[in-house]
């Protein structure tokens, strides 16, 4: 039952979230007592442009954050001072000021994609030692500050005369909490993530708040607490594949509840209702996945790991990161998927931004793995805004090219099985083929004046190339959905809509369809075809498959194109 923990990214999971626990329990103490709950949410929340400007110019994420940090503090610190709002307040407002910042930084600067992502939710399982070394660093000062400054914080924060007699007036005090505060929080990003820090910082002290009053008892119990849910959490996510951060933040939830109720029990010595809750919080727990000896792989998307299994056939084991119908940008890595990553031997990625996190896993999952980058030998290639698209499955051609890849590196890894890979390798080149020309008869049946395509985002510059598609613009002008569109743009881009005629807006299966809805009602447009751009459909639907999802892309455009009058239907697709 304890196995997983022999990993060493669980490992060095474990070591973070222990020594985290000394300064989540020590400060959080502070929060609770001095009220800074919300301040301590907001310090982490605040860091955000300093996540995206992290990503975006190539330095290490902690430095962009904690510089966020600091100026998120220094300006609720001089605000505060003036006293004309109050705390929470000036709070929000500096808090909406960073995320604004953050906000127009990722999408009109940056278009920062997964990687600020997994900072916003955290994740345990890609610890390295730089975060292992912040995180000691904010212990080590969070205990120097407890011992030296404490009775001046509960002095300053209870009784003002009473800190003025202990030489404690000064508000630069005050602001060393503040300070030691947004450290620790900063530290704690790469574990549980900015959304998730109250339920290292707040809850396991709130929890110790129900159970004692006085302030060395609870700091050790809020130390002990943040340990234990910390340690049991990451536990539990391995055991039942559940994301770290989100799990921690249940079971933190849970050891409140817990808490509250042996509070209550404790007054009612009859009560043993307690012992049953604390029974079934210990329960929680999954059990392992089972082994396989054959040949087994690991692929990133859900259209590359389509395309391994159709070269693989049944005796290749192929390991999916990615879900069906799920946004590639948001990705954050489960403990299934760093294991997966340990063990492969071969690992196919898509390439570009969509999956721009996979060395990192790899590296973090100490894999030997071979990587394998499928863009980076495609005979079509396209660029936009200076970027490589990533998409390059929408054109057969360049999925043709993958195939072979895919099938000279299984044949090469297993060589045993090498026949059977070029034997499914034929058959599948085949479809492909007969897929290419089926699209390509279906869009040249369109008059080349009603070709005009509008997307939610930049993911069919290739389909558009292969077929003779006019690209009039996108909801999303960039070829990730994580930049967000200005007022102007989508002014400009209606406009456009209207001058050309343009008869369709095409939303994502895996995209919000909300801005793509309101441009067509504002232009009298169509939104009822829905494409696949960053991911297939579901099993149940028409595009559970690489060939599916072309095909249906291609019914949709046609679809949209004529009004709903034509459609396309290759029937040598399977």
């Amino acid at each position: 039952m304890l196995e997983s923990l022999q990993q060493p990214y669980v490992q060095r999971g474990l070591i973070e979230i222990l020594i985290l626990a000394v300064p989540a329990g020590l400060l959080g103490t502070w929060i609770v007592l001095r009220g800074l709950a919300f301040y301590s949410h907001a310090v982490g929340t605040a860091a955000f442009p300093g996540l995206v400007l992290a990503d975006g110019l190539g330095f290490a994420a902690p430095l962009g954050a904690l510089a966020a940090a600091t100026v998120f503090t220094a300006g609720t610190f001089s605000l505060g001072r003036a006293r004309r709002t109050g705390e929470d307040s000036i709070t929000a407002l500096v808090l909406v000021a960073c995320l604004a910042g953050g906000v127009i930084l990722a999408s009109d600067v940056f278009a920062s994609g997964a990687n600020v992502d997994t900072l916003l939710f955290g994740s345990l399982l890609l610890i390295d030692g730089g975060d292992i070394a912040l995180a000691a660093v904010a212990a080590a000062l969070a205990v120097v500050a407890t011992l030296v400054l404490g009775r001046h914080w509960l002095a300053r924060g209870f009784d003002p005369e009473s800190a003025k007699a202990l030489g404690a007036g000064s508000p630069a005090i005050d602001f060393a909490l503040l300070a030691l505060i947004a450290l620790a929080t900063t530290a704690a990003l790469t574990a549980v993530g900015a959304l998730l820090v109250t339920a290292l910082f707040v809850v396991p002290a709130a929890s110790a708040r129900l159970l004692t009053r006085r302030v060395p008892q609870l700091q050790l119990l809020a130390v002990a607490l943040a340990a234990l849910e910390g340690v049991l959490g990451l536990w539990l996510s391995v055991e039942t594949d559940a994301p770290p951060g989100p799990t921690i933040a249940t079971l933190s939830g849970a050891g409140f509840a817990l808490a509250l109720a042996l509070r209550w029990a404790l007054r009612r010595p009859r009560v043993l209702a307690v012992t049953a809750l604390g029974a079934a919080l210990l329960a929680l727990a999954g059990c392992g996945g089972s082994d396989d000896d054959g040949p087994r792989v690991v692929a990133t998307t859900t259209e590359v790991a389509d395309i391994v299994r159709a070269v693989g056939g049944k005796d290749l084991e192929v390991e999916r990161l990615l879900e069906p119908n799920t946004d590639p940008h948001e990705y954050e890595p489960r403990p299934s998927d760093v294991s997966a990553s340990a063990d492969a031997e071969l690992v196919f990625r898509s390439g570009g931004d969509l999956d721009d996190w996979t060395e990192e896993l790899l590296s973090d999952s100490g894999s030997d793995a071979a990587l394998i980058d499928l863009s980076e030998d495609l005979p079509v290639r396209l660029h936009g805004e200076g970027e490589f698209d990533p998409h390059w499955w929408h054109d057969p051609r360049n999925a043709i090219t993958a195939v072979e890849e895919i099938r000279n590196e299984l044949a090469a890894t297993y060589p045993d099985h090498a026949r059977q890979y070029t034997l499914n390798a034929r058959s599948y080149l085949r479809e492909l083929r007969e897929l290419d020309a089926g699209i390509e008869r279906c869009i040249g049946a369109v008059p080349a004046s009603d070709r005009k395509l509008v997307t939610d985002h930049d993911a069919f510059g290739y389909f558009a190339g292969r077929y003779g598609i006019d690209v009039i613009g996108a909801v999303i002008p960039s070829i990730t959905t994580q930049a967000q569109p200005s007022a102007g743009e989508l002014a400009e881009l209606a406009d456009v809509i209207r001058r050309e005629g343009v008869r369709a807006v095409f939303p994502e299966s895996s995209v919000n369809n909300r801005l793509a809805d309101a441009i067509a009602r504002d232009t009298g447009a169509s939104a009822e075809y829905t494409l696949y751009g960053d991911t297939l459909g579901p099993e149940d639907s028409p595009a559970a498959t690489y060939l599916g999802m072309e095909e249906a892309n291609a019914d949709a455009i046609v679809r949209g194109f004529t009004g709903g009058e034509r459609g396309c239907r290759i029937p040598a697709i399977r």
